[in-house]
C-alpha cells in the first residue's frame, strides 16, 4: 500500500491513478495555478502530495507519452528516483524541448508514478572481479548489427 497525505494546496485533484487496470503507471497532476512552460525552460511542479512508500519500494516519475510526443514536454531525470524514507512534497521535474510556451493548468496530468521493488544489497570491496566472456566491452560491445 502506498498512502498519500493532501497538502493545502491540493485538497480536491484527483489521487495519482491508473488510467486502465492494464497500465503500469499512476498519473500524477499539478497542484500549481496555470502557467505556461518557456521553451527551454525546467520546472519543478508541486503536485499538493507527501507520499509513504513501503520499505524496500520506490517510486520512479517518468513522463507521460502524450505530453512529450504533442507538446516536447520531459521529466528530464527520468526515471527519477522517490525513495522510502523521503516525506517531502512530490514534485515532478518538467522541461520544455519545443520551441513554444506550453501551457500547464492545474490538474493537468504533467507525469506517471511507477512503483518498484529494490534490492539493498551490501558492498564490500575487493581486489578482483570474476571474469567474463565480455570483459570490459563497454558501449554497443555485444552486438554491432
Amino acid at each position: 500500500m502506498v498512502r498519500f497525505r493532501r497538502l493545502p494546496t491540493n485538497p480536491d485533484l484527483p489521487l495519482p491513478a491508473r488510467a486502465t487496470p492494464g497500465a503500469a503507471g499512476y498519473d500524477v497532476r499539478s497542484a500549481e495555478a496555470d502557467f505556461e512552460l518557456a521553451p527551454g525552460e525546467t520546472r519543478a511542479v508541486g503536485t499538493g502530495l507527501v507520499l509513504e512508500l513501503p520499505d524496500q519500494v520506490e517510486c520512479q516519475v517518468r513522463p507521460r507519452s502524450g505530453l512529450a510526443y504533442r507538446e516536447g514536454v520531459i521529466v528530464p531525470n527520468a526515471p527519477g528516483t522517490i525513495d522510502p524514507d523521503y516525506r517531502g512534497e512530490l514534485r515532478v521535474l518538467l522541461h520544455n524541448l519545443s520551441d513554444s510556451s506550453v501551457a500547464i493548468a492545474r490538474g493537468d496530468r504533467v507525469a506517471q508514478l511507477v512503483f518498484a521493488r529494490f534490492e539493498a544489497p551490501e558492498v564490500h570491496e575487493t581486489e578482483a572481479v570474476n571474469k567474463t566472456d565480455r570483459g570490459a566491452g563497454g558501449f554497443g560491445s555485444t552486438g554491432l548489427d
